[in-house]
């Protein structure tokens, strides 16, 4: 059988910190420098989701991409564009929101909700040069 990887492009907008409650404001921002800011500081974060998977024998399809930009915008798109991802989340309520930590989460979120015969990768961009990708 031939697996097939799809892919689909989104992107959403968060503002976010990066800060360890038991450190000092100094210890902070010596690790994590302006992204401690106590003011936020925001992104364009562009996520991409790949699916893989053997084709349907009916439908041709690995997965319905209509279903699956659905799927994000519902699950990832909703609950995070526009926000701040420390003040305005559960899922960052006790996470630091780094693009690591983030990434995951929006694996987990979408995970349960794709085929388990289907392997699922996310990539998450924070900048143009900067990214990550779940699983690695």
């Amino acid at each position: 059988m031939n697996k097939v990887a799809v892919y689909r492009k989104e992107h959403f907008n968060a503002a976010h910190k990066l800060y360890n409650p038991s450190w000092t404001d100094e210890h902070n921002a010596t690790v994590f420098g302006k992204c401690s800011n106590k003011n936020f500081h925001g992104h364009n974060y562009e996520i991409i989701v790949k699916v893989v998977g053997v084709p349907d024998a009916v439908t041709g399809y690995v997965m319905d991409m209509k279903l699956l930009s659905d799927l994000i915008n519902e699950v990832v798109k909703k609950r995070f564009d526009h926000k701040n991802l420390n003040l305005d989340t559960v899922e960052f309520k006790n996470l630091n929101p780094t693009a690591e930590n983030i990434v995951v989460v929006i694996y987990n979120l979408l995970r349960p909700s794709i085929d388990a015969a289907l392997d699922l990768k996310i990539t998450l961009h924070e900048t143009e040069r900067n990214y990550v990708k779940y699983p690695a």
